[in-house]
């Protein structure tokens, strides 16, 4: 959520972001009108307040009953007065929040115009491309031929969009997040967190993901709890309404989650294999950090991402993303890309963002300077340190041989259990 004195004060700067992003900059006007009259109530209602407070004195010390009880009687009709303002207060702020909570987080000056992905700018590619002797295939084919993702018992279990890992395969991803997890808090200093998979409809709001993604989150029937889109929503919750203090700044947090998402937005794309489903997993980074050290904080977190791809051997590139495909929530968004050569095209295994103060404010996380002063909200970062089941795809895909087996990154070798090579019933 960006700061009302900024959108008091330059509501231009706010419009042109949207702009930017391709949006309709009504809600700034809209927010400017309920924030005037919002604040308008308040004065009139602390003037009321005001003038009882004053007048209550008068009444303690009046010696005529008549003229006191005549005071009482004006200061009941005031007392009434101020609670239908109040009321009002509240309705008008609740207004405001709800307006204030659809505008988007303001591009950073670096982030390229553009509204789709196509607008995207390649930062850099690092790794060589595989090159076969043989037709490489796609993991929808090499997968079930190995025995290694059952998509038929997938879809009877639950649907479409899901599927079954077996045997190797389920320890390929185990392998993955123990292995993300331990290179990140051993080399990369994140703390790990191990997060609830129900999440309150404030921390989501808190993170940015509500109203914007209510249609694409899965609801409990009953309470306000629902399946977590992102260990990034929880890691913002941990510090909600928190003031910290700033010589434990920067926190870095690390968490493995089940995600959950419905892919109804994106009906008809990646329909094939797993690319993108209703459940996957990911290992989450996530920063607090003071604001003039979040650019450094960023850069740092795409390192720390595009190591994990350096040690798998995997291919892949930097992409710097345009206004209009960068998330709401944040200033700039660079996201990571693994080549799949069975797939023939690259994948995002990774968005890592600069998110500035805009969940902190929505959060209420702030942190206390050492050397005193007022307290101010802090910046947070996130990224995908990585996502599954892409990286699955990736390593499945480029590093498959003539036979239909894969080989197995040697990084991985140790949590696969001494197992180098996935081949048939392994």
């Amino acid at each position: 959520m960006l700061d009302i004195n900024l959108i008091r004060e330059n509501p231009e700067v706010v419009r042109a972001g949207m702009r930017k992003r391709g949006m309709d900059p009504a809600p700034v006007d809209q927010a400017i009108v309920l924030d005037e009259q919002w604040r308008d109530l308040i004065q009139e209602v602390e003037a009321l307040k005001a003038e009882r407070n004053t007048v209550s004195k008068e009444i303690g010390r009046m010696k005529d009953q008549t003229e006191r009880q005549a005071k009482i009687e004006a200061m009941r009709a005031v007392a009434d007065q101020i609670k239908v303002l109040d009321d009002k207060v509240r309705d008008a702020e609740a207004e405001l929040t709800a307006v204030l909570a659809i505008i988007p987080n303001i591009p950073d000056e670096k982030v390229p115009d553009g509204l789709t992905d196509e607008d995207n700018v390649v930062v850099r590619t690092v790794g060589k491309i595989p090159e076969f002797d043989f037709e490489p295939q796609a993991h929808w084919d090499l997968g079930p031929e190995l025995g290694i993702i059952d998509f038929e018992r997938g879809v009877k279990i639950s649907g479409t969009r899901f599927y079954v890992l077996s045997g190797a395969g389920a320890r390929l991803q185990r392998a993955l997040i123990s292995f993300f997890l331990d290179l990140h808090t051993t080399k990369h200093g994140y703390t790990e967190k191990y997060v609830p998979t129900l999440i309150k409809g404030e921390t989501l709001f808190g993170a940015g993901q509500l109203p914007k993604f209510k249609d694409n989150l899965y609801k409990d029937h009953e309470e306000d709890f629902y399946l977590l889109p992102t260990s990034e929503v929880a890691l913002t919750g941990l510090h909600m309404d928190e003031i910290l203090d700033e010589a434990d700044l920067p926190l870095y947090y690390t968490a493995y989650s089940a995600c959950f998402r419905r892919e109804k937005m994106s009906a008809g794309r990646d329909v094939r294999g797993i690319k993108r489903g209703h459940q996957f997993d990911k290992v989450e980074m996530y920063k607090y950090c003071k604001p003039e050290n979040s650019a450094e904080e960023l850069e740092k977190m795409v390192a720390d991402a595009e190591e994990v791809c350096q040690l798998l051997g995997i291919p892949y590139r930097v992409i710097l993303k345009c206004a209009g495909d960068t998330s709401e929530t944040a200033h700039i968004s660079y996201d990571l890309e693994a080549w799949a050569a069975g797939c023939g095209e690259w994948l995002e295994i990774s968005s890592v963002s600069n998110v500035g103060e805009f969940q902190s404010r929505r959060a209420n996380i702030r942190y206390r300077p050492i050397e005193g002063g007022k307290v101010q909200y802090l910046h947070t970062l996130n990224g995908s340190g990585l996502a599954l089941p892409r990286v699955m795809i990736a390593i499945i895909e480029n590093f498959q041989r003539a036979d239909g087996s894969v080989a197995i990154p040697e990084v991985l070798h140790h949590w696969m259990g001494g197992t180098k090579v996935i081949e048939k019933d392994t």
